[in-house]
């Protein structure tokens, strides 16, 4: 996303120069591929804005320099301790303790686009005897909604199949909405990728490892 970016302020001529459009386009892109992954209400949000966006543009760069800034100051100051103990590495709040936050909170609100059987079998072509199959196996991310009725989050799917690596992080994380938490968040133990974007790029190896860690 971030080079189809770059390309398109290039071919609009674009006055930066070589760092500026290098962080413009990794910004633009990011911003672009984050956005499916907010919550609906803060979709909403963003959707139904009619305010000024320089403005709040110009606010949210001020506010990145002014963290950037503190964490390179926080790091000159461990410098010395960390060349005692070695690097730290950021800390996840334990997944359990997330547990009950999730299941008191609707979907639509942390889960991003999710979608029933009827619409996977109409729009996706994925038949509904395929998908209960594999939800049955453990190959698919399935979130009760209700009483017996379960919906599939939609970043999941790949040419209409789970993305590789579903099933194995469901044999870490047996709590589907856990899992699909922990797959939709930036994870400091992966640089701060998030993991069901690894996934679906066929890194699988490391994101596993990850989840295996952290269950």
């Amino acid at each position: 996303m971030a080079e189809a970016v770059r390309q398109a302020l290039m071919q609009h001529g674009a006055l930066l120069d070589a760092e500026a459009l290098a962080s413009a386009s990794a910004i633009a892109g990011s911003v672009v591929a984050a956005l499916p992954f907010l919550p609906q209400a803060q979709r909403l949000a963003i959707t139904s804005f009619k305010g000024r966006w320089s403005e709040l543009t110009s606010e949210f760069f001020r506010m990145t320099a002014e963290r950037i800034a503190r964490a390179d100051q926080a790091g000159t100051d461990s410098v010395d301790e960390s060349a005692t103990t070695g690097p730290a590495r950021p800390a996840s709040r334990p997944l359990a303790e997330r547990a009950l936050e999730l299941q008191s909170m609707l979907i639509e609100d942390w889960a991003s686009e999710v979608a029933g059987s009827t619409y996977l079998e109409e729009k996706f072509r994925i038949p509904r005897s395929t998908l209960h199959r594999r939800q049955r196996r453990g190959e698919v991310i399935a979130l009760r909604k209700g009483g017996r009725k379960h919906v599939f989050p939609l970043a999941q799917f790949v040419d209409g199949r789970p993305a590789p690596g579903i099933s194995d992080i469901l044999a870490a994380i047996t709590n589907a909405r856990l899992a699909w938490f922990w797959l939709t968040r930036p994870s400091p133990e992966l640089d701060d990728r998030i993991p069901i974007e690894m996934l679906r790029e066929d890194m699988v190896k490391d994101v596993v490892r990850v989840a295996h860690a952290l269950a």
